[in-house]
């Protein structure tokens, strides 16, 4: 949906070699083109009809390339940047990345709602019917379920608490509540906060009945949609609520990146697990087994936490814009690909 491919083939003397054919080559090779590049015949099927070897054909067409006889003209949409998402999905080892052109006018903020928009014309593509989608807590994943205009038959579950109950109607749960709509599936919201005072309250809201059922589908999810934080105000809503005193003690960790209540460093790594006791989220090795997790997260201020997520095995797939891939086309892509799902704890 977000791509397209279009061939574009002409017979015309283009330059001094092409006029060192004849005119009935000329016109043979337009017509072997136009079979094989626009009409999707096999060279098989073209040396029969033509009364020659495939091998010929296969001499032909290529020698309607040297030439310039026949121009492929690949296109995508203006704001999809096809160079760099193919750069990028090959650097970092990922199933999709998919880089969207940053807003000519756009300043420090993250995650443009553009981003929103694309990955909600990839989730189209990936989910299938009778699959489970999970989505977590983020600006971005809100901003996507309000752009869903299509999705197959699914269940849809929340993976994270909300970063405000009072707002839960406006967040996650909502974007819940659209994409089920739009699936015409079963909804599965959790209302509770993310973060909690202490382990214990948090142990104890896993077991009440509507939270329960929603955690009991996490290891049902195939596709899963999360955001990724840097750890810096206004761009971790994780760290957001976290005091002060926290905050520093989480940086001192050396934390680079927060996912879903995830805390992770520069390569990859877990910090701050005792912070996932306090929360309600999908675990992390949950995740792991999830077959696609996409993130959905750009701008120059995220460059460093999309990639030490991309080294944590977790995710898959990646929507992000050109600000950020520029920076991550220049990255270390740490030791192993993204879709191996390795943990680089072990």
């Amino acid at each position: 949906m977000y791509s397209s491919e279009e061939n574009a083939v002409t017979a015309r003397p283009a330059g001094r070699s092409a006029l060192r054919m004849g005119p009935a080559e000329l016109v043979q090779a337009a017509a072997m083109a136009r079979r094989f590049y626009l009409e999707g015949k096999s060279k098989i099927q073209i040396a029969e009809e033509f009364g020659v070897s495939r091998f010929k054909v296969a001499r032909v067409l290529e020698t309607a390339l040297e030439r310039d006889l026949v121009r492929i003209e690949i296109r995508v949409p203006a704001e999809l940047d096809a160079e760099r998402s193919d750069a990028l999905r090959a650097r970092f080892g990922l199933r999709h990345a998919v880089v969207v052109e940053s807003p000519a006018d756009a300043d420090e903020s993250p995650d443009p709602e553009n981003l929103g928009e694309v990955a909600a014309d990839l989730l189209g593509e990936l989910v299938a019917e009778g699959d489970v989608l999970g989505l977590a807590w983020g600006r971005s994943t809100i901003h996507m379920a309000a752009a869903l205009d299509r999705l197959p038959p699914c269940t849809v579950v929340q993976l994270t608490g909300v970063y405000d109950a009072g707002t839960a109607e406006r967040g996650s749960v909502e974007a819940v509540r659209r994409a089920a709509q739009v699936s015409g599936g079963e909804a599965h919201p959790i209302y509770a906060p993310m973060l909690l005072p202490d382990p214990a309250t948090a142990a104890a809201l896993r077991h009440q009945t509507g939270i329960a059922r929603a955690f009991e589908y996490f290891d049902k999810v195939t596709v899963a949609c999360v955001s990724i934080g840097s750890w810096e105000t206004g761009i971790s809503t994780v760290h957001d609520m976290l005091t002060d005193e926290e905050r520093a003690h989480y940086a001192s960790l050396g934390v680079a990146a927060e996912m879903s209540a995830h805390l992770f460093d520069t390569d990859g790594r877990r910090v701050g697990r005792d912070l996932g006791e306090r929360c309600i989220t999908v675990e992390a090795d949950r995740l792991r087994r999830i077959p696609e997790v996409v993130a959905i997260a750009g701008g120059q201020r995220k460059a460093e936490a999309i990639g030490a997520v991309l080294r944590s095995g977790l995710v898959t797939s990646l929507v992000t814009d050109t600000a950020a891939a520029d920076l991550l086309l220049g990255a270390d892509p740490g030791p192993r690909p993204a879709l191996e799902r390795a943990d680089p704890d072990d």
